[in-house]
């Protein structure tokens, strides 16, 4: 009896101490409590499970409380320490895996050091002196079922503990409490959150969980491009999706029609905001995360961007002018909001006043008001701009010009004083002033407006632990216009040849080229001489704005990408 009293008080303990450090809050102490009394599970592997904290985090405070060493990646041994004394089984089941002999004291990584029962039948069945260290139930497992087992991961360890009688026919479910019952199931919980957090540690921006007919495929997309993931059995897609749509609120009931919905949760110590979407398919709903990690303080640092330093100090200048028309132009994805939200940032002072219209409101940033539109009520980027003009704004950002009014209108606030920021889906600069023609708008009015154009694309930046210097073909050296024979020092390539720290992609982020187009006298001319956009790009460049191509040629030479990544992005303009 009081050896279970000591624990209860260990567990409110260790509860109290993760609450201290501001790794978790009141209502994440009260949920991982609510399941430890279903599971019977420990605290600490229930947040990790959760998603609540990283199990780096919950290691590091479990050892420091019980003033017990932890045990990591790397100290684990290649091979097995002992052979045919302990059974796979039992170390399984106890949860520990020897890590040292040495002097007669078998060294032990344990989920819970302090089990006497385990140390003693260990001592017993060796006749070595233990020594105990904490280790990652996560790590323990993986490198038992390496050593002994048949190699399962944490996600498959996860399925084998739901029960397949709950399942088989969960397509087939009407009773919608049912459903959520099942949904809300503790193994569920944590192959949904084990799934985003492995997303999350994997650094991905976007989740996709597809159901096709004869599997259910999760892909996480890293750096823009996607990659296959180990994925649930597809006799879980119910059972996951629905999961996914009670965490943002969603309509369970309905699966014939899309869905749009929000999750904000703590993940790996992290403040993480998914974007959810669903999608009616022939086998059933698509799910989309969209991964916004809002911890990350530098996210709308314009000086982090990749802009070279001559186009930064143009863009500061341009972005402090008292009104006109800038505007971001390049496909989905390709960045367009985040530096939109970074010139916002870097203006964002109390003598403005900042008003934003967008679909959807991706970041909620301090000392800026935020409009989300709602085309369902009548809340346009067209109507909602009317009437932010009325709210004496000096600086307004809309989400992105779809339609001749919306640029009426955003023309018309240039003209009366206020700065606008916007984005139109155009290849490269020139051809958003054709773009703006093509709608209806005036070509004298777009002449009297705009300040500036800017194009961009994201290159993946090549991984630093991997980084090796490479010799490329010489059509690749043709097709990107390189010089050679000029007598100057020859220029070195780089490529990441893939390692662990970057998934073997070799690559390890992301970062932006840019076509800057500032507007003066001479394409205002062309503007209003209703010029074509290769006579304007043309003129453009003779007055020295920088193409996306020759930006992406400047981070080749200095290292940061590759050849085949500035030829891939680039290859439409």
């Amino acid at each position: 009896m009081s050896i279970k009293v000591q624990e209860l008080k260990t567990r409110k303990l260790i509860g109290q101490v993760f609450l201290e450090r501001g790794l978790i809050d009141e209502e994440e102490l009260r949920t991982a409590l609510n399941l430890q009394a279903e599971s019977r599970e420990k605290l600490g592997k229930l947040l990790v499970d959760l998603g609540y904290v990283s199990e780096k985090d919950c290691l590091a405070v479990v050892s420091e409380h019980l003033g017990i060493p932890s045990v990591t990646g790397a100290a684990y041994p290649a091979v097995p320490v002992l052979e045919n004394i302990l059974t796979h089984r039992f170390m399984k089941q106890c949860k520990f895996v020897p890590v040292a002999l040495e002097d007669n004291v078998l060294t032990l990584a344990m989920t819970d050091p302090l089990d006497d029962a385990t140390l003693d039948l260990v001592r017993q069945s060796t006749g070595f002196s233990v020594k105990p260290l904490l280790g990652a139930e996560s790590e323990i497992m993986d490198v038992l079922e390496k050593f002994y087992g048949s190699a399962a991961s944490t996600l498959g360890r996860i399925i084998e503990g739901i029960d397949d009688g709950n399942i088989e026919s969960l397509d087939e479910i009407e009773d919608i409490e049912q459903l959520k019952d099942l949904a809300s199931e503790a193994p569920v919980i944590r192959l949904v959150n084990l799934v985003i957090s492995k997303a999350i540690e994997g650094r991905s921006s976007d989740i996709h969980i597809e159901p096709f007919e004869k599997d259910l495929k999760v892909r996480y997309r890293v750096d823009g491009i996607l990659y296959d993931v180990e994925s649930p059995p597809k006799k879980l897609k119910a059972a996951i999706i629905s999961r996914v749509k009670i965490m943002a609120k969603l309509n369970i009931a309905e699966r014939r029609l899309p869905q749009d919905g929000r999750i904000k949760l703590k993940v790996l110590g992290k403040d993480i905001d998914l974007r959810v979407s669903t999608l009616p398919t022939m086998y059933g709903e698509s799910v989309v995360m969209r991964i916004l990690d809002k911890s990350n303080s530098d996210l709308y640092d314009i000086r982090r961007l990749g802009f070279p330093e001559d186009s930064l100090r143009d863009l500061e200048s341009l972005i402090r002018r008292p009104h006109g028309i800038f505007l971001v132009t390049g496909p989905t994805g390709s960045g367009k909001t985040t530096t939109l939200y970074s010139a916002l940032d870097t203006i964002n002072l109390s003598d403005k006043k900042i008003i934003t219209i967008e679909d959807p409101v991706e970041y909620q940033m301090d000392g800026i008001n935020q409009i989300q539109v709602n085309p369902q009520i009548g809340l346009t980027f067209a109507s909602g701009l009317r009437h932010i003009v009325r709210q004496d704004p000096d600086v307004i950002m809309v989400g992105e010009i779809r339609d001749l009014e919306t640029a009426e209108i955003a023309i018309r606030s240039a003209l009366t004083g206020h700065l606008v920021f916007s984005t139109l889906h155009t290849n490269d600069a020139p051809s958003a002033i054709t773009r703006l023609v093509d709608m209806g708008a005036e070509d004298y009015l777009i002449a009297s407006s705009l300040l500036g154009v800017l194009a961009q694309r994201l290159v993946r930046v090549i991984c630093p632990h991997c980084r090796d210097e490479v010799f490329p073909v010489p059509e690749m050296l043709d097709e990107i216009g390189y010089r050679r024979g000029n007598g100057r020092q020859p220029d070195r390539f780089y490529e990441g040849k893939g390692c662990d720290r970057c998934s073997n992609t070799g690559f390890a982020g992301r970062v932006g080229i840019y076509e800057l187009m500032l507007i003066n006298d001479e394409l205002r001319k062309l503007t209003v001489g209703k010029a074509d956009s290769g006579q304007i790009r043309k003129k453009a460049l003779e007055s020295g704005m920088r193409s996306l191509r020759d930006d992406g040629w400047l981070k080749v030479r200095q290292g940061q990408t590759t050849l085949s990544e500035v030829l891939r992005v680039t290859q439409e303009t």
